[in-house]
């Protein structure tokens, strides 16, 4: 039972937070790449507020995988870079933490490029 109610908050968490990137779709003129970039602030905040830990230890992955745990993981980052290195840490210790997910990005978007045809929308 317990694994059950874990998946159903990782389920209602993860769709609440992709709800709310609809509903600025929708609703507003925001792009959505702007709206990316707000859900990586959100993530920013709460890991410098300390929210983000216990949110996480809440609801994993429903919190984690949306962008959201990418901006967290850039601040624990920076954060950690900063106590280490000082300054300089705090652009470097960020990029070290999520360079891991970043090449993976990149390496999956060339295999996929090779793999797919790319076309234009038609309207």
């Amino acid at each position: 039972m317990e694994i059950f109610l874990n998946y159903l908050w990782v389920f209602l968490v993860g769709g609440l937070i992709c709800m709310i990137g609809q509903i600025l779709i929708i609703r507003t003129n925001i792009t959505s790449a702007r709206i990316l970039v707000t859900f990586v602030l959100v993530g920013v905040i709460l890991e410098a507020v300390g929210l983000f830990e216990p949110i996480s230890n809440f609801a994993k992955a429903g919190i984690n995988v949306p962008i959201t745990g990418f901006g967290a993981s850039l601040a624990k980052g920076a954060i950690s870079g900063v106590e280490t290195r000082g300054l300089i840490g705090a652009f470097t210790g960020g990029l070290e933490a999520v360079a891991g997910g970043i090449a993976a990005a990149i390496g999956f978007a060339f295999l996929f490029s090779l793999i797919f045809k790319a076309h234009t929308k038609k309207n």
